[in-house]
């Protein structure tokens, strides 16, 4: 049976260990990991560790081009090159492309599924045409008092040690080379992370300047299919840095999916809300919200909680399997 969906929105507490995901550089031998400030449900301001949207934005698209080029999806020349600049590496479509803001983005639409659902800036030519994201990412914050950083102590071993070796990587030949043993110091922090994520699949193929679909229908179902396919594959594998050593321990995520097929919006309430003390808070008033919005008419608005990774996957799929983009209101 088909499901139609405006709009959709994940709100989840994923528990993490002993991960690396996002840093903000290195001073010295020292890794220096993602804090930020935050208030919390207490009303106070707390210092956690975090993983940036950008970062969560990054991992989608991955997965998307993936999966866009197993089922042979429209490519600009760009994106087939994961190139970070997408349509504005595309010179073919660049000369072509129209000089109006709608015409060009007609042209976008059509010659590329990545930059349809991830966006883009079309800057090259002196132009400055936005295609806005048809995905929204937040911060994935910890809660505070429910995480630790700690920096563990690493060493690169070298067969060659001693003042021989010193003085060779000391010479003119090897100096800066860093062949030597060295010391050096990584964070890791385990923690529970608040993740919020908000999908206008209404958007998928759709011209905000011009108020209308540049695609095919079925074009459309094919790129929604594909996006919500690497939306449950970001959380399956969370991809980031120093994965190479420092691959998570993912050990829970819950949390709730909730969807709409009318303009209204599909409810997304920060899993911060309730902290440590009522873990259950922000689905509460998320399932509250959906019953307000329906009221007693028809079920426009839907809400469905998952308490482990496998009940997440099983209805992501079930959604995938089922769901057609509804048009967007004119």
């Amino acid at each position: 049976m088909a499901n139609t969906a405006v709009s959709l929105s994940i709100a989840a507490r994923m528990t993490l260990n002993m991960h690396s995901l996002n840093n903000e550089g290195g001073e010295g031998n020292q890794i220096q990991t993602r804090m930020v400030d935050i208030v919390g449900d207490d009303g106070l301001l707390h210092t956690v560790n975090a993983i940036s949207g950008d970062m969560l934005k990054h991992v989608l698209m991955e997965h998307f081009y993936r999966r866009a080029r197993e089922e042979g999806l429209s490519l600009c020349a760009g994106c087939q090159q994961f190139d970070a600049n997408r349509i504005n590496a595309d010179s073919d479509f660049i000369k072509g492309a129209g000089d109006t803001g709608a015409a060009l983005i007609d042209g976008l639409l059509q010659r590329c599924a990545m930059d349809d659902v991830g966006g883009i800036l079309v800057t090259e030519g002196g132009r400055s045409v936005p295609r806005k994201s048809v995905c929204e990412f937040g911060w994935v914050v910890a809660l505070p008092e429910r995480v630790r950083t700690d920096s563990y102590f690493h060493v690169k071993y070298a067969l060659e040690r001693g003042p021989g070796a010193a003085r060779k990587e000391e010479s003119n030949e090897h100096k800066g080379a860093n062949l030597g043993q060295s010391i050096f110091h990584r964070p890791a922090s385990s923690g529970v992370y608040a993740v919020v994520c908000h999908v206008e699949l209404s958007r998928v193929g759709y011209n905000d300047i011009a108020q209308r679909y540049a695609i095919s229908a079925e074009e459309r179902q094919r790129r929604t299919r594909v996006l919500l396919e690497s939306l449950l594959y970001s959380f399956l594998e969370f991809n980031g840095a120093m994965r190479s050593t420092q691959l998570p321990h993912l050990l829970a995520l819950e949390g709730f999916i909730s969807t709409s097929d009318t303009a209204t919006p599909a409810p997304l309430v920060s899993p911060l809300l309730g902290g440590s003390d009522e873990p259950q808070a922000y689905r509460e008033q998320a399932e509250a919200i959906v019953r307000a919005l329906n009221g007693t008419g028809p079920q426009h608005v839907r809400l469905q909680t998952f308490d482990t990774l496998a009940e997440f996957s099983q209805q992501m799929r079930s959604l995938i399997d089922s769901i057609t983009p509804e048009a967007a209101s004119a």
